[in-house]
C-alpha cells in the first residue's frame, strides 16, 4: 500500500531537512582513502567496497517521502545513490538470512536493523541529495534511506551491512524504546508500551532527587506525569520520552540537557525554566507559559509552541541557536518575540 504525499498520522510538512540524531561521524567515515563499505555475514561472497567503487555502480535518482519519528515529513526528497538490492545481488544473500544489520561510522556506533525482504524493496544506499553531495551532518559520504519508515531506520556513515538469521535491535530501540517495526502509517509505531509500572511511576513523581534518573541509558519512556510537581527543580539530564507533562508545574527548573522528545507540554509552568542544550525535538508547548524560559541551543525541530485552540506564552523567552524549528513555528516565535 503507498501514501504518496499524504501525512501520517501526528506528522508536519516542511521543506527543511532537519538534522536529528548524531551530528558528527568519527573520523574514519570522512578519510575516503581507507573509507570501506563491508558486506558480510550470511552471503555466499562477502565484500568490500571503497569510495570510488560505490560511486561507479549504476547510479539512480530516488523520489521519497521523508518521515521522522520526532513528527516532521518531507514530501519529495530527491537523493542519489544506489538500490541496496544491487549490492547485495552481488553478495548474494544465502537461503537462511532473513534480516540486515547496518553499522556506523559513528561515535557511539550507532546501528540499525531491518527485515530482508523490506530492504531489499525499500533500502538505498544513498551519497547525494539534489545533485549534490551530502553534508557530514546528514550522513555524508554514504548513508541508508528507507522511506517505507521512520527515519530512525535510515542510518548515516554505513560501514557494514550485515546478513543474519535473527534480528538483533538497533541504538535506538536498544537505547529509547522506540519500536522496531517503525511504520509510520498506524500511527502507534513511534515508541514500544511505557517504560514503568505504577509503583516506579509513583517513585519518579515523588523522588526527593534524580541523580539516579539521570543519563541517556535511563530513558523513561511514555509516562503519565500530568500536573507534576517535583520536588526538586533540579531536573538536568533527564530522558522524559513521549511523556504526558500536561500542565506540569515546572517554573524555575533546570532542565539543560534534558531529553523531552515528543513529550506533551501542553498547559505547563515553564516560566524561567532553563532548557539550555535539551533536546525538545517534537514536543507540544501549546499553551504552555514560557515566560522567561530559556531555550538557547536546543533541538526544535517538530516542536509546537501554538495549535490552533491555544498559545504558547514566550514573553521573554531566549531560543537563540535553536536547531531545525520548522517554517510556521519560527514565524510565530518572531513574530511574537
Amino acid at each position: 500500500m503507498t501514501h504518496a504525499s499524504t501525512l501520517p498520522p501526528g506528522q508536519t510538512a516542511t521543506k527543511k531537512f532537519p538534522v536529528v540524531g548524531e551530528q558528527e561521524p568519527s573520523p574514519e567515515a570522512l578519510d575516503l582513502d581507507n573509507w570501506r563499505l563491508s558486506v558480510d555475514g550470511l552471503v555466499e561472497r562477502p565484500l568490500s567496497f571503497t569510495y570510488a567503487e560505490i560511486l561507479a555502480l549504476p547510479q539512480s535518482e530516488l523520489v521519497a517521502d521523508i518521515h521522522c519519528v520526532t513528527s516532521w515529513s518531507h514530501f519529495g526528497m530527491r537523493l542519489d545513490g544506489v538500490p541496496l538490492a544491487v549490492v547485495l545481488g552481488q553478495a548474494v544473500p544465502r537461503p537462511e538470512a532473513r534480516f540486515v544489520h547496518f553499522e556506523a561510522y559513528s561515535p557511539r556506533r550507532h546501528d540499525t536493523s531491518l527485515p530482508l525482504e523490506l530492504a531489499l524493496a525499500d533500502t538505498w544506499l544513498i551519497h547525494g541529495r539534489d545533485g549534490a553531495p551530502l553534508t557530514p551532518e546528514h550522513g555524508y559520504p554514504l548513508r541508508t534511506v528507507t522511506p517505507s519508515r521512520y527515519f530512525y531506520k535510515s542510518l548515516k556513515w554505513v560501514h557494514r551491512i550485515e546478513l543474519m538469521a535473527e534480528d538483533r535491535l538497533g541504538y535506538w530501540e536498544r537505547e529509547s524504546s522506540y519500536h522496531n517495526n517503525a511504520d509510520p502509517w498506524p500511527g502507534d509505531q513511534r515508541f514500544v508500551s511505557g517504560s514503568l509500572p505504577p509503583d516506579k511511576l509513583r517513585a519518579l513523581r515523588e523522588a526527593e532527587s534524580y541523580v539516579p534518573y539521570r543519563g541517556p541509558r535511563k530513558v523513561v519512556v511514555g509516562a503519565d506525569l500530568r500536573g507534576w510537581e517535583p520536588r526538586t527543580r533540579d531536573l538536568g539530564d533527564l530522558h522524559l520520552k513521549n511523556c504526558d507533562l500536561r500542565e506540569a508545574r515546572l517554573e524555575g527548573a533546570d532542565l539543560r540537557g534534558a531529553n523531552l522528545s515528543l513529550s506533551d507540554l501542553r498547559d505547563a509552568d515553564l516560566r524561567g525554566a532553563d532548557l539550555r542544550g535539551a533536546d525538545l525535538e517534537g514536543a507540544d508547548f501549546a499553551g504552555a507559559d514560557l515566560t522567561g524560559a530559556d531555550l538557547r541551543d536546543t533541538f526544535l525541530s517538530a516542536t509546537k509552541f501554538f495549535d490552533q485552540d491555544r498559545q504558547a506564552r514566550i514573553a521573554g523567552m531566549r531560543w537563540e541557536g535553536g536547531r531545525g524549528i520548522l517554517e510556521d513555528q519560527e514565524a510565530y516565535l518572531r513574530r511574537s518575540a
